[in-house]
């Protein structure tokens, strides 16, 4: 399901509550400049034209006709339908406007609107840490290879999206990987995204180090001050990602119990990953235990953290056999050690949600055919 080498062209838009971002993609690659434009999130009259005005400024640039436009834009959503709900960040569309046949329209062109969650998950399972990983495998002589990702987003939100041998799993509300409403094994009266999230960090921050959640400084500034590259309250910074590190675990543990797959984390706060990551897999390697005193791993499958040198090694090694078919002198080779890993985005969040909307786009048409 590769696309980097096909020659069709889809164009593609990052829609924010502040800008919109409109751009091109053709094997796998952004064949124009951005085009910036404020989204006007006041007004669905001007939101609407904009959206327009920022395609046709792409059309203008491309050197032969697009085949389709797929982008992602925030919900609540009927994303097959393309109509988009009551937006927090784009007030304009309350009510429930029919976004995705009105660009049809305009355009004369199939229009595939998803969770922005959803399309970073299919990007990082075509083009990203699904293959990635597929081709260490590959080249240690493994005869592991995984079919099933969950991407993970963290920043404003806590995000996900869901790929099951290769297609993207929406659910039939278009609410599939909504896993920021999982329950917050920390505060259990609310939501995991309390905890995990920007204001999470700047939260516990606060909270640690007396100050008024105000003042807190930013995520990026906690974590510099937790690794000691700036000043501030140390232990409250580190206390803060550890924080976010057990809620975290616990959720992406939730979500792997289901899906039993490898796992990849994106988005802003990805890039603290020293200071939650290894704390994030042990909390999904916990154990529980009954009312009789006996322990049982939190998940089936051992959780591998692939950022550390030598959980990647030993994931990649496995436990491969060789036994014997009874009855037979024939013999098999297997990989005794169930296991997932845990990893880091290799080609950037945004990256993703891009190639994930081009090959979304690709893989639907050729379906239809």
């Amino acid at each position: 399901m590769g696309y980097e080498n096909d020659r069709r062209i889809v164009m593609t838009l990052d829609a924010g509550g502040t800008n919109f971002v409109f751009s091109a993609i053709r094997a796998n690659k952004e064949i124009i400049d951005p085009i910036q434009l404020p989204s006007n999130a006041h007004d669905l009259d001007l939101c609407l034209q904009t959206i327009v005005d920022g395609f046709r400024k792409v059309e203008e640039n491309l050197p032969e006709p697009p085949v389709a436009v797929s982008f992602a834009f925030p919900g609540p959503a009927d994303y097959p339908k393309g109509v988009i709900g009551d937006l927090g960040n784009l007030p304009a569309f309350r009510g429930g406007v029919a976004l995705g046949p009105m660009l049809e329209d305009k355009f004369n062109l199939p229009v595939f609107i998803n969770n922005d969650g959803d399309l970073y998950a299919y990007g990082e399972a075509l083009a990203g840490f699904l293959p990635h990983v597929n081709g260490l495998l590959e080249k240690a002589g493994s005869p592991k290879r995984f079919k099933n990702l969950v991407g993970f987003t963290l920043g404003t939100g806590f995000g996900c999206g869901i790929v099951r041998n290769g297609e993207l799993f929406t659910g039939d509300n278009s609410g599939a990987g909504e896993v920021w409403l999982l329950r917050n094994m920390l505060h259990p009266e609310m939501n995991v995204e309390e905890s995990v999230s920007i204001r999470a960090v700047k939260r516990v921050y606060a909270q640690e180090a007396g100050i008024d959640f105000s003042e807190a400084p930013s995520p990026k500034d906690i974590f510099e001050i937790g690794i000691g590259k700036r000043a501030g309250n140390r232990q409250a910074a580190v206390k803060s990602f550890h924080t976010l590190a057990r809620a975290l675990g616990d959720a992406i543990a939730d979500v792997l119990t289901l899906i039993d797959g490898l796992a990849v984390i994106g988005g802003g706060l990805a890039g603290a990953h020293p200071l939650f990551f290894q704390k994030m897999i042990d909390e999904m390697n916990s154990v529980y235990r009954n009312f009789e005193g006996r322990e049982y791993r939190r998940l089936s499958s051992h959780v591998f953290n692939l950022e550390d040198a030598e959980d990647l090694a030993r994931f990649i090694e496995g436990e491969a056999r060789e036994i014997k078919v009874p009855g037979s002198e024939r013999t098999i080779v297997y990989d005794a050690l169930t296991r997932v890993g845990v990893g880091l985005s290799k080609i950037g969040t945004s990256k993703a949600v891009s190639l994930g909307a081009y090959a979304f786009a690709l893989n639907e048409l050729d379906s239809k055919r």
